[in-house]
């Protein structure tokens, strides 16, 4: 690693003028991809401003049909979650398949969707709950939200305070995972909720999107076969050693029959 200064403020506004007072400072929440960066070389921040000390954080509640998570809630707490187990099962479920018990032990679901992971799980859920992400500055709808690869609406210095889910009616994630990192070769979660059908892929391209002609088809019938005869284009999707984009193409449809089925 690189040398850096280290700083562990007590509330959001101590970190956020912390992180404005250097513009190469990093903010640290459950430290999954960035303490891995720093031992690569891959990242070298002046500064790391560790927000683990900040209570007012973490915590999760339900009401007014939402179901809200701090953002340094982690992601063993969302599984276990008695209360998020009622209202959103799809959610628990999701939180409860990523990676493995270490790291859902210490990663964080702000941490996650600041750091968008074309392969991440939470943005999915994110943008099919049409959730609404929370900042010290202002609220930020899901589809607002994720921009493309590692890239997201937050300003520099802003920070993720928490993400509020509308509770849905009906809700599934799938995925198809990677066995070594468990992340989504394809990940597909389907909602459907007050506000209508969505359906959200991850894993498949450079970042979280919806897969809209899917959403058309469930409109009209929130059933696996409605989704006979529809498929995902190959163009623009991921190609790499573990699939091509044509492969990836045809496990969003295979995710979202099961998705379904499941919700």
């Amino acid at each position: 690693m690189y040398d850096f200064a280290y700083h562990k403020p007590a509330s959001v506004a101590d970190a956020v003028k912390l992180l404005g007072a250097d513009g190469e400072a990093k903010p640290l929440a459950g430290g999954q991809t960035l303490i891995p960066t720093l031992k690569q070389r891959l990242a070298r921040p002046t500064a790391v401003v560790d927000l683990g000390a900040i209570k007012d954080l973490a915590g999760i509640s339900v009401a007014g049909g939402k179901v809200t998570i701090g953002a340094m809630t982690k992601h063993a707490d969302v599984a276990a979650s008695a209360d998020v187990k009622k209202a959103l099962p799809a959610l628990a479920a999701l939180a409860g398949g990523i990676g493995d018990p270490a790291v859902r032990h210490r990663g964080t679901i702000g941490g996650s969707i600041a750091n968008n992971d074309p392969a991440a799980d939470y943005p999915a859920a994110c943008l099919a709950l049409g959730a609404t992400i929370k900042t010290n500055k202002r609220e930020i709808a899901a589809d607002d939200f994720f921009r493309g690869m590692f890239e997201t609406a937050l300003d520099a210095g802003e920070l993720i305070v928490s993400v509020s889910f509308p509770v849905a009616e009906k809700a599934a994630y799938m995925k198809f995972d990677q066995p070594a990192s468990r992340y989504a070769l394809v990940g597909v979660f389907v909602a459907k909720t007050a506000g209508g059908v969505r359906v959200a892929v991850t894993g498949a391209a450079a970042s979280v999107f919806r897969w809209k002609e899917a959403e058309a088809a469930l409109s009209k019938s929130f059933a696996a076969a409605s989704l006979d005869g529809v498929k995902a284009s190959a163009s623009g999707l991921n190609s790499d050693i573990h699939g091509s984009a044509e492969y990836r193409a045809h496990l969003i449809g295979v995710m979202a029959k099961r998705a379904v089925a499941a919700a």
